[in-house]
């Protein structure tokens, strides 16, 4: 078993460090520390903190600070973190230290430790790695670098890929009139084309909110160092700094207005999640009507039918399920729920830092990255594969005695309501029992009563 670990030392004595592990003793120590959920930072975090040491390490070159070979060192380690080549190395759990100070000692250490191994230097976490540099403004500024790469890479392309599924399948159904609903009851007409115009444009301004935050969380509080006041730093590092990842990322990113709001807030990421909240809830009822419209198939509403994915039940022969809409209710729903830890982690912050770093930045990017790929998902096996069940919906909206509204300029409110009551009763079609109630022509009814004219709005003539 000895040959299993190495005995390693910081300011707090010997720790025992699993041997292959490119980490040291204060992961190991936050490892012991914090064996609450097994969920370590994931995937898009540890790139945004890989860039973090990578421009840090080039700014601090360039500015004379650093040795260029130890520099450029902490730079090739840096980008196999960026790569991924070293997740393995990052074991810490997401409840840790509120500042995220471990997760920040992790990435110094694995980066130092691979640096070392790689060019034979003696790179140190912290007088290296981490020069000029605290987690008070590391963390902040992985969290910010981390939600602005993946909402533009990865959210913001699955809602407009969902959008374009949407607006297709409206375009597709254009000119079909269904039963409109009010209190789950039968209104006016509507048209496909108009249903899922209105979910396109819910997508639509879900894009255009995250895409409002984005300046915001741009702003990286990266050179304020332990409190804002950027101390131990060059004062040139953080403008430098925001545009070196600027330039790695492809992201407009700017150093902060003003570095004590930076860090002692995450104001910025709760905006974000904020505007998550309302995508989820947008999503959430546009899949919610798909799931009625899909009800049936026999005594449901069965206005459309959604692709069959796969068996619905373990006892039930033959049956489907709206799979992929539940699916993504439930994105919904954990997405409303990250945001409330977001809220209060956001009240959670202290003079001077915030105390819930680990837990925003783990709510936020899960946020992001389960909204983009349910997305994409209805978009390519829901929306794109939904049929219209145009001869049902026609026989349904012919008897439905809410199209009576439109007789009201013509025979007053009071008869317009005895002949809604008399068709349904009898379950006829509403022309039929106006041509007995009034004394109107079939020809005028049926103008005056033609579902499609009544989607245009204004009266009937």
């Amino acid at each position: 078993m000895n040959t299993e670990y190495r005995i390693e030392k910081d300011s707090m004595g010997e720790v025992r460090v699993p041997k292959n592990a490119y980490y040291k003793a204060q992961t190991q120590r936050a490892v012991e520390n914090f064996p609450i959920s097994g969920i370590p930072f994931g995937r898009s975090f540890i790139k945004a903190l890989g860039y973090v040491k990578q421009a840090a390490a080039m700014v601090n070159k360039d500015l004379g600070l650093l040795d260029a070979a130890i520099a450029d060192a902490i730079v090739a380690s840096s980008q196999e973190v960026i790569d991924g080549k070293l997740d393995a190395h990052f074991p810490i759990d997401i409840f840790q230290t509120g500042s995220g100070t471990s997760t920040n000692m992790n990435a110094n250490e694995v980066i130092a430790s691979r640096a070392t191994e790689m060019t034979g230097l003696k790179v140190h976490p912290n007088d290296h790695v981490n020069f000029g540099q605290s987690s008070n403004d590391a963390i902040p500024t992985a969290i910010r670098i981390a939600a602005a790469v993946e909402a533009r890479g990865t959210l913001i392309p699955a809602l407009s890929h969902l959008h374009a599924a949407i607006v297709a399948k409206g375009t597709e159904y254009s000119n079909v009139v269904k039963t409109g609903r009010t209190h789950l009851m039968d209104a006016m007409p509507v048209t496909f084309g108009q249903v899922f115009g209105g979910y396109a444009r819910q997508v639509e301004l879900g894009i255009a909110r995250i895409e409002a935050t984005l300046p915001r969380i741009q702003e990286l509080p990266q050179g304020g160092t332990a409190v804002g006041t950027g101390i131990n730093t060059h004062p040139e590092f953080g403008a430098r700094f925001a545009a070196k990842i600027a330039e790695l990322t492809g992201v407009p990113f700017t150093e902060a207005r003003d570095h004590f709001e930076a860090q002692a807030t995450v104001d910025a990421p709760v905006e974000m999640s904020g505007q998550l909240k309302t995508i989820a809830v947008s999503l959430l009822k546009i899949v919610n009507d798909l799931r009625w419209m899909n009800s049936g198939p026999n005594s449901g509403i069965g206005e459309i039918q959604l692709h069959a994915l796969q068996p619905g039940s373990s006892i039930m022969p033959g049956k489907v399920n709206p799979v992929a809409e539940e699916s993504m209710a439930m994105v919904c729903a954990q997405v409303i729920g990250n945001d409330a830890t977001i809220t209060i982690g956001g009240a959670s912050g202290n003079f001077e830092l915030n105390v819930m770093l680990p837990v925003v930045a783990h709510n936020l990017l899960e946020s992001i990255r389960i909204l983009a790929s349910a997305s994409r998902n209805l978009a390519d096996i829901s929306v794109s594969l939904i049929h219209v069940n145009e001869a049902s919906i026609r026989a349904k909206i012919d008897k439905n005695p809410i199209l009576v509204t439109a007789l009201n300029p013509l025979i007053g409110y009071d008869l317009a309501a005895k002949i809604a009551k008399k068709a349904f009763a009898e379950d006829r079609a509403l022309i039929d029992v106006a041509l007995e109630m009034t004394e109107l022509s079939r020809e005028e009814l049926a103008h005056a009563l033609d579902p499609k004219a009544m989607t245009r709005g204004g009266f009937t003539e």
